[in-house]
């Protein structure tokens, strides 16, 4: 394993984070039991990953606590998110007592605000960032951190104003081969602030089910967003594929992201132990050839809210 610094905060972090989300919530989304998604957990921990991202809307936070119970606190970093900021900072405190309680620890690393919206964005400012504060000097917590809900908001309005702010340490963005926008107007705020980065949809189903890709570039062509030649291919994006390239989309979607120089943790999820010792070699492979990432910039790079599972957004106050 590899390991940066996670922006401003000093934590020492491995560029893999494990994402205890997303479609598969530690397999507990396809069926997997409890004990093989705590051994799971395990597994990431053993391939070096020590950085675990969970929230307490994910249901994973038990499994996540039962998982690294035991192991050297100091070891490991712990991220979790609520998802009630819309709620006011008595639930939010609440939420956050819960999940210490669920991972069984007296603090966790990094605290989100899971999926602010630009509308909810003041109250977050205002109401909730402050009463977190308050938690942080207590010890409940050592960094906070925002996230947005990037289904909602493609163009990164909320993190835009939230770096402006410079309240946060830890920031969560949608970023991939096919929604690169965040080069323009997230990432020269994050470094110039020292804000640290996680890397969300760096794959998802986009990359991996190629029929998902084929039918996108398909519209994105007869849309006229991309040349028509990329929404005729059999194999789609082949261009990636080839000796010293890319081994398959999945692999390149991840080298893409993470040795990009703005991006401190690329997340990846996954119920399957084979999936995540697959995810953790790409991301730990080389950066693709300098060609072929600028070819993914040129034909690529206009696109925007590329991707993204449909969802729906919290109400703002």
């Amino acid at each position: 394993m590899e390991y940066t610094t996670l922006g401003r905060t000093g934590l020492k972090v491995s560029v893999a984070g494990l994402g205890c989300g997303g479609p598969s919530r530690l397999g507990q989304g396809t069926g997997k039991r409890e004990t093989e998604s705590v051994a799971l957990v395990r597994t990431a921990f053993d391939l070096g990953i020590n950085f675990f991202d969970t929230a307490a809307m994910y249901g994973t936070e038990g499994i996540v606590g039962d998982a690294l119970a035991g192991l050297d606190r100091d070891s490991i970093v712990i991220s979790t998110k609520t998802s009630h900021w819309h709620d006011g900072p008595k639930d939010v405190l609440a939420g956050l007592d819960a999940s210490l309680k669920a991972l069984k620890v007296d603090y966790v690393d990094v605290f989100h605000l899971h999926g602010v919206t630009d509308a909810g964005y003041d109250s977050v400012r205002d109401e909730i960032y402050p009463a977190l504060v308050r938690e942080r000097d207590k010890g409940k917590l050592r960094f906070i951190g925002v996230t947005e809900f990037a289904n909602v908001d493609p163009g990164h309005a909320m993190l835009a104003r939230a770096l402006d702010d410079d309240l946060w340490d830890v920031i969560m963005v949608a970023f991939h081969m096919m929604h690169q926008n965040a080069y323009s107007l997230v990432f020269p705020k994050t470094r110039a602030r020292k804000v640290g980065t996680l890397i969300m949809y760096a794959v998802r189903r986009l990359f991996s089910v190629p029929e998902k890709l084929r039918e996108e570039l398909k519209a994105l062509a007869d849309a006229g967003d991309i040349p028509a030649w990329l929404g005729e291919e059999e194999e789609p994006l082949s261009f990636l594929l080839h000796d010293g390239g890319a081994s398959s989309l999945v692999d390149a979607a991840y080298r893409f992201v993470r040795h990009d120089p703005a991006c401190d943790i690329t997340l990846t999820g996954t119920g399957n132990a084979d999936h995540l010792r697959d995810n953790v070699a790409s991301i730990l492979r080389p950066p693709l050839p300098a060609e072929d990432v600028a070819k993914i910039k040129d034909l690529l790079g206009p696109l925007v809210g590329i991707g993204f599972d449909p969802s729906k957004a919290p109400a703002a106050r």
